[in-house]
């Protein structure tokens, strides 16, 4: 079992924290994704999509599965797939955030839908994490001071929120609340605890942005 990480086409900043989490991982590249390959010094061993987005020379020394542009799954879909078919333990998307609102949506309801199968699927641009939750305890390394939300994409029941400025206890709460925006982490570590809910937590990576 490997870790993979897929490279999509959104903004990344190529931070230390970013550099040191997708070295020595095996990569697969998802269209214009293939541009950040250079950046972070990886080098795919395969490429998928419908290449409409890519611009620039082909690579060529990297597999290309090229797929019709009508069809029923995103690149970063195909990705995901091609990942745990060759044996991912889990995958970190890089450059899932930014660009258009669709595609981002997409990314995390794929993440939520992979990682709720036992698939386990994480976003990090550089700046931002994004972490699926799931029903129990969950315990997330952070800086003091740095930002966090909970997107929502259910109801959430039996809500608790431990480490932050604003903490939670067993809370109840409704897909339309935004309650679960904007808080704080206090210290090294946000510790979630969700009883039953889809949701996704977004944490920042440098506390030092608002």
């Amino acid at each position: 079992m490997s870790r993979f990480t897929i490279l999509l086409a959104g903004p990344i900043h190529a931070s230390a924290r970013l550099l040191a989490e997708v070295r020595g991982t095996r990569t697969i590249a998802a269209d214009a994704g293939i541009a950040h390959a250079a950046t972070l010094a990886l080098s795919p061993e395969l490429w998928v999509g419908d290449f409409d987005s890519h611009e620039g020379e082909d690579p060529v020394d990297v597999p290309r599965h090229e797929w019709p542009r009508d069809k029923d799954r995103t690149d970063g879909e195909i990705a995901i797939s091609e990942a745990f078919e060759r044996g991912a333990s889990s995958v970190l998307l890089v450059g899932a955030f930014g660009g258009r609102t669709d595609h981002v949506f997409s990314h995390l309801v794929v993440a939520l839908r992979e990682s709720a199968a036992g698939r386990p699927v994480t976003m990090f641009d550089g700046r931002e994490w994004a972490f699926p939750l799931a029903a129990g305890r969950q315990a997330f390394a952070s800086e003091p001071g740095a930002q966090f939300s909970i997107l929502k994409f259910s109801d959430l029941r039996g809500l608790t929120i431990e480490g932050a400025r604003f903490p939670l206890d067993r809370a109840d709460i409704a897909f339309s609340s935004i309650l679960t925006q904007s808080n704080e982490a206090i210290g090294r570590e946000v510790t979630i605890d969700l009883a039953d809910g889809r949701a996704v937590f977004l944490l920042q990576a440098d506390p030092a942005r608002r």
